[in-house]
């Protein structure tokens, strides 16, 4: 509760609310399907800390008369950044291993922005990086709002200090009622009816993250549980009154909406969405105004039964080590996924939320409390300290973030009549450089050259066409564009949530167009593996792969592709779509688009129009999942970055072998 607890008695009670609010966010980030709304926890949190800052600092302005302001931000730092550099050393150290290598950049902004306490505005501004914007969750995402948090505690002391000492300049600070706490109530319910309109007008239907993220917009909760404070000041003139002499305050008034509030919370938690229009249009702060509603019961009738509930010995434990818990869970949540331990559903949810109060344990036990208990610690010694940890911390980001260096691959010997031997179905095939050269290529409207291949496709084709070693006797060029498919329906689900499709999307055939005509190439390659596989709306339902109606309508497009690929004399090359694991859902299953059943149903159509068309088709799924289901592995090396992408060392060296010699042949042979 309070640095000092001679200025703010000790409220156990709300450490139980802490409790459940930490709860609910642990049940909506392991899946609990009865907590859709269960990330509002964190709101309950905000609620709390406005709460109790503004009430810390109300009281020692009663006290003494002033605010030692660099006292109060010493006092937070030594009570949240050492946990927090704890676990950002540990995130990025175990993070260089787990994690893909193209989004081991993006980690390394995600912590230094986590040390900053500018966390949300990192988040809300990711989609600059593609592969961060549909990468996998950060181990650090979770730290946005300790960033809100933050901000709130720099600025909002200034602010209150402002207020009361224009308030006893005028000579008001001794009278009963308080005129500081009342103006201060004014500010706060001013500046709460502020942030619920600014997210109201910056709400997007198709991307929450600025409204989600943002200071002003998520600043309604902590400007709430402020309001509450001035508000419970101005009825208690007494600094510090302990429960004995705390005026009594009718209990039905304050029991009756505190069940509304209870009411309310729940209701909000088991039926909100994060995507939800009416959620950024009052619903957050009517989430905010339930929680105060019970925090001001608790607080002005301690006796109450909502108090004494919350104030349980295993909810008031677990209160206590909330900030850990929430520290540590997202991380572990991460990391403890359900292909590393072998389990799913309730029994993965127990053994992460084991693991999350171990570690969060061990952090009060051996980190938050003898810190926050070493109050003679001189303040420049502190001082030192924590920006000797800070620097560290920094370092760790910097250099244990940067991926190892990799040898190149060996060059590949491409010969038209080996690859030839080979044939398109070969999994193996190396074509050794043993019959004399080809002659140079000739088309009209080009001069002659090398055989000239164009990957086209998604980001995934981008990364085999882009990670593919340099050939003297080929030139290759990707226009595959990052995060479009050739699906144009405008509302699709990406990993269980509303997704847009990217800009210039719905235009691919034009990009494409550009890029073959400017290419004239000999063999057009066409890989798709994602966007075509994820639920969209057709005709008013939601529909996917291997229904009737959403296969016409891909075959389709698919017949648009191939035709656009061959424009220019080009031989279309249909490539197979491996297996994906991209990411699990939180009870530890695969999201629709990773079922190896849509994957089949693709490339069942894939098959289908090559023979319409005369395509050739090789089989890439074959050569990167070789026993039939996803393989992160293939050929003693890494193939796959996060479950979707190719990693450069397995292009390389394990598909380039098998693919470039039958794109050769392709090439000089016609087909």
């Amino acid at each position: 509760m309070s640095d000092h607890g001679r200025r703010f008695t000790y409220q156990p009670a709300l450490d139980g609310l802490r409790a459940l609010a930490v709860a609910a966010v642990l049940a909506f980030h392991g899946g609990v399907a009865a907590l859709p709304g269960g990330f509002l926890g964190v709101d309950a949190f905000f609620v709390l800390s406005g709460f109790l800052i503004t009430s810390l600092l109300l009281a020692e302005h009663r006290a003494t008369g002033r605010l030692d302001l660099v006292a109060f931000w010493g006092r937070r730092v030594r009570r949240l950044l050492p946990a927090l550099l704890v676990v950002l050393v540990v995130a990025l150290l175990v993070s260089r291993r787990l994690l893909p290598a193209t989004e081991i950049g993006a980690l390394r902004w995600d912590a230094l922005a986590a040390l900053g306490y500018v966390a949300n505005w990192r988040m809300a501004d990711r989609d600059g990086d593609y592969f961060a914007a549909t990468g996998s969750p950060s181990p650090l995402q979770h730290t946005w709002s300790l960033g809100i948090e933050e901000q709130f505690y720099l600025l909002w002391p200034v602010l209150v200090a402002v207020l009361l000492g224009w308030a006893a300049g005028r000579g008001d600070r001794h009278r009963p009622d308080g005129a500081g706490p009342r103006r201060l109530l004014l500010v706060t319910a001013v500046g709460a009816v502020v942030s619920a309109v600014t997210a109201a007008v910056l709400f997007s239907p198709g991307s929450v993250d600025r409204v989600y993220y943002g200071t002003d917009t998520r600043a309604v909760a902590l400007l709430v549980g402020a309001a509450l404070a001035a508000l419970v000041a101005t009825r208690t003139p007494v600094a510090d009154p302990s429960p004995a002499t705390r005026p009594r305050v009718p209990h039905p008034v304050l029991g009756a909406l505190a069940a509304l509030g209870a009411v309310a919370t729940a209701l909000l938690w088991t039926t909100a969405d994060g995507g939800s229009r009416w959620l950024y249009r009052g619903g957050l702060t009517v989430a905010a105004l339930a929680t105060a509603a019970v925090v001001g019961h608790v607080v002005l009738s301690p006796r109450s039964p909502t108090a004494r509930v919350l104030a349980l010995p295993p909810l008031v434990a677990l209160g206590r080590i909330s900030y850990g818990i929430y520290l540590w869970h997202w991380p572990l949540f991460q990391w403890l996924t359900a292909e590393r331990v072998g389990l799913t559903g309730g029994a993965l949810l127990g053994a992460r939320c084991a693991a999350t109060m171990i570690a969060a344990t061990a952090s009060y036990l051996l980190v938050e409390r003898p810190i926050r208990r070493a109050r003679r610690l001189p303040v420049r010694a502190g001082a030192a300290v924590t920006a000797t940890a800070a620097v560290t911390a920094a370092a760790v980001a910097v250099f244990a973030t940067v991926p190892p260096a990799l040898a190149p691959a060996p060059p590949v010997a491409l010969d038209a009549t080996a690859a030839g031997a080979a044939g398109p179905a070969a999994s193996g095939s190396t074509g050794p450089g043993s019959a004399a050269p080809v002659p140079p290529v000739r088309r009209p409207g080009r001069p002659p050259g090398k055989p000239r291949v164009v990957f086209l496709g998604d980001s995934v084709s981008w990364s085999l066409g882009t990670y593919l070693p340099a050939q003297d006797e080929l030139a290759v060029t990707v226009r595959a564009v990052q995060g479009c498919g050739i699906a144009r329906l405008p509302e699709l689900r990406y990993v269980g949530d509303p997704h847009p499709n990217y800009p210039g999307c719905d235009r691919w055939d034009e990009r494409w167009r550009r890029g073959v005509r400017s290419d004239a190439p000999d063999v057009a390659v066409i890989l798709l593996d994602r966007w075509e596989l994820m639920d969209r709306k057709l005709d008013g339902r939601w529909q996917h792969v291997g229904d009737p109606a959403f296969d016409r309508y891909l075959t389709g497009e698919l017949d648009r592709a191939v035709a656009v690929a061959g424009e220019r004399g080009a031989h279309v090359t249909l490539l197979t779509a491996p297996y994906t694991h991209r990411a699990e859902r939180p009870d530890g299953g695969l999201w629709p688009e990773d079922e190896p059943g849509r994957v089949d149903a693709w490339n069942r159509l894939l098959r289908s129009t090559a023979d319409r068309h005369g395509a050739t088709v090789l089989d890439l799924n074959r050569r990167a999942c070789p026993d039939g289901r996803f393989a992160w592995d293939a050929g003693g090396v890494r193939l796959r970055s996060d479950g979707l992408h190719f990693t450069p060392e397995g292009v390389g060296r394990w598909i380039a072998p098998w693919l470039l010699p039958q794109l050769y042949r392709i090439a000089v042979k016609g087909g």
